[in-house]
């Protein structure tokens, strides 16, 4: 835990010393003019992409920690939660919003400015739809009688889907800021990086997504198996 809080520090540190040195005035992502005249040509990546790939670090070390804490719970007084048929639902709305983002990102790449809004607009809804439907697991779980109080696996459940929650939400005002510039006259290859960013987004949080349902089965599914490894993580010897 005290390793994961000093990496954040770290990566925060240099990350505000990075940025704080870079061309962030003219805010590329929300600039409606042509790519090149943006963003100067330059050896390296757009300076937007990398304050990106800082923030899905410091995101990633946060979700670590997360988890950790998540396996350091597990106890006596652990019980599982059921698995909602819903989640593989929720699931399948998610993947088909990453790959609406990654046709949206194509379409950009080609110049198809159809393909930028149909890609925008899919991935947008299936997100709203996957925020939805999370909210509808969260009441069927309330409705079934697994409340915060008394059980850790349900307070550890609600918080880990309320972070990514969050996060995706972030991304769809992002992705509303994006189709306002289709809105204002902009092109598909003054898109580009817009698309790109909203894709990169996307997938991480399809990413993490997989990873935090993958824990809920393990505990739901296989409880003696994640006891094991709560067991390993936290140093205790086997029997």
């Amino acid at each position: 835990m005290t390793i994961i809080l000093v990496f954040i520090v770290l990566v925060s540190a240099v990350a505000g010393w990075w940025l704080s040195h870079q061309r962030l005035a003219s805010k590329p992502w929300l600039e409606v003019g042509m790519l090149e005249d943006v963003i100067p040509r330059r050896v390296g990546p757009p300076v937007a992409k990398v304050g990106l790939w800082m923030f899905l670090t410091i995101v990633t070390a946060v979700l670590a920690m997360l988890v950790s804490a998540f396996f350091m719970r597990i106890g006596a007084d652990w019980r599982a939660l059921p698995e909602p048929a819903l989640l593989w639902f929720n699931s399948a709305v998610l993947i088909g919003s990453s790959v609406a983002l990654q046709y949206a990102r194509h379409s950009a790449r080609v110049g198809e400015l159809a393909g930028v809004k149909n890609g925008l607009l899919a991935g947008g809804v299936s997100a709203l739809a996957f925020l939805v439907g999370q909210v509808m697991v969260w009441r069927q779980l309330h409705d079934a009688g697994h409340f915060l109080a008394g059980n850790p696996s349900v307070g550890f459940f609600y918080l880990l889907t309320a972070v990514h929650g969050v996060h995706l939400f972030g991304g769809i005002v992002a992705l509303g800021r994006t189709a306002g510039k289709i809105w204002r006259g902009a092109t598909a290859f003054q898109l580009r990086l817009s698309t790109e960013l909203a894709a990169i987004y996307w997938h991480f949080l399809l990413g993490v997504w997989v990873v935090l349902f993958l824990l809920l089965l393990l505990t739901s599914r296989f409880i003696w198996l994640a006891q094991r490894l709560a067991d390993i993580i936290c140093g205790v010897p086997g029997g």
